[in-house]
């Protein structure tokens, strides 16, 4: 079961943001105001879900490895980015 959550987290962000929106308190607990997981769900899905177990497991006291792995989100959401539209290019060329 932890292995299907990590696949539909990689495989599909913002569906686990949902998810863990709908079912848990981890979003509630990460953030203090509903804003913030409403744009990262928008723009930064990748940060929001790595921002969220950073300051779930640390008590919102991020140092160390926890900011290794939000600057790996931030990497995977441009590179997400990066490549959709790079598909976009090639699959509409003018």
């Amino acid at each position: 079961m932890p292995c299907l959550v990590v696949i539909i987290l990689f495989g599909f962000p913002r569906l686990g943001l949902f998810l863990f929106w709908l079912l848990t308190t981890y979003i509630q607990t990460a953030f203090q105001t509903r804003i913030w997981p409403f744009l990262g769900f928008l723009f930064l899905p990748y940060t929001t879900l790595a921002y969220m177990w950073a300051a779930n497991a640390t008590d919102h006291q991020i140092s160390g490895g926890w900011v290794f792995l939000i600057v790996l989100g931030v990497i995977f959401d441009l590179a997400s980015t990066g490549s959709a539209k790079r598909r976009r290019k090639h699959a509409w060329p003018m």
